[in-house]
């Protein structure tokens, strides 16, 4: 009996080594799976990650390109409509020195002198706003301002530039795009609604940035953002969405159309060459 005992024993000592072994066995396994998941979830996620900051950098070169575009096409139309003309002008003018009278030949030298002074300063102007370092070096507020100025002249449109709160930079990255939204906008009134009056409002608060842009054209129906249409409006919100903002469109046939645009002011995720911010990337 006493050697059935002992056998018994040995047996549930066999039993609890192998269940033992068992156990580190699949513990072990266990730890490698969770291990080799994990691995692959990093992986994915930096796949991800690279794949965002890839679409993030095509999407500001993208804007970059258009910004320039909208910038040359201005240009031209600035030459073709004021410079072109003045120094047609200033041509004209020099022409009829010669059958003039001293008294009027120096006013008309004095004239002429005095509009090609403002040619070669609105060139000068002209020139700097063809670089992209121009929008980044002033910043949103004073390019924007600058832009007003230009419409103006062009009497095609009046614009109109108000401002609340103290002005702060909002990182390259966000006025780009910014100023993108504004070009767009401002387009769209100027092409589609045929509108007279364009507002401009940027508020700046501690904690929240607010773009408002209103134009009193015809407006449009509000199921235009789910046409093809309405491409251009969807990629103002879209846009909106990729610095961390939020765009509303708000329009009625009729009644003009307003652009907002709310923005949190943090610090920009990445630079504008491409490079992750350290204040945002981990």
């Amino acid at each position: 009996m006493n050697h059935n005992l002992a056998g018994t024993q040995g047996d549930n000592i066999e039993v609890i080594i192998l269940a033992t072994c068992f156990f580190f066995a699949f513990l072990a396994c266990s730890v490698i799976y969770f291990v080799v998941l994990y691995r692959n979830r990093q992986l994915k996620n930096k796949k991800e990650q690279e794949e965002r900051e890839a679409a993030f950098r095509q999407e500001l070169l993208k804007m970059q390109l258009e910004v320039q575009e909208q910038t040359f096409e201005n240009v031209s139309q600035e030459i073709h409509d004021n410079i072109t003309q003045v120094l047609s002008f200033v041509k004209l003018s020099l022409a009829t020195v010669n059958n003039a009278t001293e008294n009027d030949r120096r006013l008309k030298i004095t004239e002429c002198r005095e509009l090609l002074a403002d040619t070669i300063s609105d060139l000068r102007d002209l020139s700097k706003s063809l670089s992209f370092e121009h929008i980044t070096s002033l910043g949103l507020l004073k390019t924007i301002a600058s832009e007003t100025e230009r419409i103006n002249k062009s009497d095609v449109i009046r614009a109109e530039l108000q401002t609340s709160g103290d002005a702060y930079p909002l990182g390259e990255q966000d006025e780009l795009v910014l100023f993108r939204i504004f070009q767009e906008t401002l387009n769209n009134a100027l092409k589609h609604s045929g509108a007279k009056h364009f507002k401009i409002l940027l508020e700046y608060h501690s904690d929240l940035f607010i773009l408002s842009l209103e134009d009193d054209g015809s407006g449009f129906s509000p199921q235009m953002l789910d046409n093809k249409t309405g491409s251009g409006l969807r990629n103002i919100v879209n846009r909106a969405i990729l610095i961390g903002g939020n765009a509303t469109i708000e329009s009625k046939p009729g009644e003009g159309c307003r652009v907002t645009v709310r923005l949190n002011p943090v610090k920009p995720q990445y630079y504008l060459d491409g490079r992750p911010h350290p204040d945002r990337i981990g």
